[in-house]
């Protein structure tokens, strides 16, 4: 059980914690084991003296009487079978012949006895008497030592008094994380200046005057040429509560930079980000899950779950779609289960609010406008193959609907200030990275003052596309040589719901260079990654080790932006390149992790950046 539990732990499907709550549970039941086992050899031991007071007393009888002796026997002495050592409480002796002298039982007499020696029994006088059962004193003081010796391991292991503390504490189990991070984000010569639209700045503030472009004018513009370097953290502190018949919950609060869905880290000084710190101001923190789930199972091999609230993300899947620190918020249901010995099938299916319209949208008149809700259901099918003694292979097919996830153009209006709504503005994205396609979502009719010139057109951009994702995973590990391991892992994703010609209509961005006087729309639909990681799969003790080495291509609009990696490329899709990195472990708890990401536009105006991370990282 100990060799299986620390397997477990190795390959990352145990938790240490988890582990040592097992070893402590399979500690008690072994020395509840031992009691009973003490108990038995008890009863088996009076079984066996009473067998042996049978055939006592048969040979007793069938021997020959020796005249006076036999009949001046006094009551006999006492050898006791079963229990060595112990005696009854009231013992006679046997008789010498003289008068009321005791003497001891004599060997030498049984040795003449034909009988006993025909039969094999221990040789004893003829005049001796066995008491064949185990006294209650006796059983009582068996039973007291072996309860001491086990409340004496139960107090030394820590599960002696489970009511030295209030039944609710043991229910939790509270755990952390802290990274502290150096990050430098370079810019190569040659980076096309004034292309590269803010769109998340423009949809999260005050709508844009797009009038202003033909002063000429930019929309807010993203950094392409100058370096920046910036120190990071980021800390989560949760708890697990056991609330019992199988359900559960989760609570962990972390840190984050304006409530990005995808990063939890806190840029230290965070200058120009109001509320973020700066001058030592403090930093917020944020609910980052919360959560009530049912589970049945929980085994590596089979289990089963709904969890509803804000979870970690259920699907198998690589960061290239989904961001690592991303939280999925809705009901999701989960479950694997083995079919023979070496396969073992799992699904994943789940319905996430991704917006929810605001209930007194649009503020600032009488008549609201209707709902412009978003949604995401994705469901996948997949399964673990043990492949025999040194391979496993895990493979998965994913299905991901975003319905109302794209923009939609408004009705006909003029918007006078920054602060009149279009009966659409919903349908921008909430938070946005880069690389998607976008339209312009107001359909403003243009007024022009008096003296001829044109008045604001204030306007907010939604996505072009519309989004429906089929992502195609898989993992092969390489185990002959534990802990050391060989991963190669892939994903391929394909937006079923891009339309080239719909989207090319309406596109303000993701264009060529110009030909025959037009910009030829260039934005794509496919992604694909490869990586290999090979070292120890979990850091564990000091030195531990691991390194990967992958490439991905990732086109405008094969994935939302607003929600995969955040540190490729900056963050968002449309770039293609190289990702590396290595992790060293300092103790079983701390360790050391660099990784160098080189980034391209795949189309579009010249682009390409390199980001390299130092952490140093621990949990507890």
């Amino acid at each position: 059980m100990t060799k299986l539990i620390k397997r477990l732990v190795e390959h990352g499907a145990l938790t240490k914690d988890d582990a040592a709550e097992l070893l402590l549970l399979a500690d008690a039941e072994a020395a509840e084991a031992r009691a009973q086992g003490a108990l038995a050899q008890a009863a088996q031991a009076q079984a066996a003296a009473a067998q042996a007071e049978t055939k006592t007393f048969a040979a007793l009888k069938s021997a020959p009487a020796s005249g006076a002796s036999a009949q001046a026997a006094a009551p006999a002495s006492v050898v006791t079978s079963g229990v060595t050592g112990q005696v009854h409480p009231n013992p006679t002796l046997v008789s010498s012949g003289g008068a009321g002298q005791p003497r001891l039982a004599d060997s030498t007499a049984a040795a003449a006895d034909p009988v006993r020696q025909a039969q094999g029994e221990e040789s004893v006088p003829d005049d001796t008497v066995r008491v064949t059962y185990v006294p209650e004193v006796v059983r009582q003081q068996l039973r007291e030592e072996v309860k001491q010796e086990v409340l004496a391991d139960a107090r030394k292991e820590g599960w002696a008094t489970p009511q030295a503390v209030p039944g609710w504490v043991t229910r939790f189990r509270f755990f952390g994380d802290l990274r502290t991070r150096y990050e430098a984000l370079l810019y190569p010569s040659g980076n096309d200046m004034g292309d590269f639209p803010n769109f998340n700045a423009i949809n999260t503030g005050a709508p844009f005057d797009v009038s202003l472009l033909s002063n000429p004018n930019f929309l807010p513009q993203l950094n392409v040429n100058q370096d920046r370097q910036r120190e990071r953290l980021r800390v989560r502190l949760g708890t697990e509560i056991d609330l019992g018949q199988y359900f559960s919950a989760g609570v962990r609060i972390a840190t984050g930079q304006n409530g990005s869905p995808v990063s939890e880290n806190q840029s230290l000084g965070a200058a120009g980000s109001s509320g973020q710190g700066g001058n030592f101001s403090t930093y917020p923190l944020w609910l980052d899950r919360g959560f009530l789930k049912y589970e049945q199972g929980g085994l590596p091999d089979k289990d089963l779950s709904v969890t509803l609230g804000r979870f970690d993300n259920p699907f198998f899947a690589t960061s290239m779609i989904w961001a690592n620190d991303l939280g999925f918020d809705g009901i999701a249901a989960q479950g694997k289960f083995p079919v023979g010995e070496d396969v073992t099938p799992f699904f994943a299916v789940g319905a996430f609010p991704v917006f929810d319209t605001d209930l007194n949208f649009a503020t600032n008149q009488p008549a609201k406008f209707k709902s412009y809700d978003k949604w995401l259901y994705a469901a996948q099918l997949g399964t673990n193959l043990d492949l025999g003694k040194d391979f496993a292979l895990k493979i998965g097919a994913a299905y991901y609907q975003f319905s109302n996830i794209s923009g939609r153009l408004s009705d006909p209006f003029t918007p006078l200030t920054t602060s009149d709504a279009g009966d659409t503005d919903a349908s921008r994205p909430a938070f946005a990275q880069t690389g998607n396609t976008y339209m312009a979502l107001r359909d403003i009719v243009p007024v022009y003052n008096t003296s001829g010139q044109l008045e604001p057109q204030y306007q907010y951009f939604g996505l072009a596309s519309k989004f429906h994702e089929l992502a195609l995973d898989a993992k092969l590990d390489f185990n002959q040589f534990e802990p050391f391991q060989v991963s190669l892992e892939g994903e391929y994703v394909k937006n079923l719901a891009f339309n080239r010609t719909n989207v090319a209509a309406i596109a303000v961005n993701n264009f060529g260079t110009v030909t025959s006087g037009t910009e030829p729309f260039l934005g794509g639909n496919s992604a694909w990654l490869v990586r290999l990681t090979m070292g120890d799969a979990v850091l564990q003790k000091l030195w531990d080790w691991n390194l990967n080495l992958g490439y991905r291509r990732v086109e405008s609009d094969s994935v939302v932006d607003g929600f995969c990696d955040s540190d490729f490329g900056g963050g968002g899709t449309n770039f293609k390149g190289f990702t590396t990195g290595a992790n060293l472990a300092f103790a079983p708890n701390v360790w050391f992790g660099l990784r160098w990401f080189s980034a391209t536009q795949v189309v579009g105006p010249t682009f390409k950046n390199d980001i390299i991370q130092v952490d140093l990282n621990c949990k507890f």
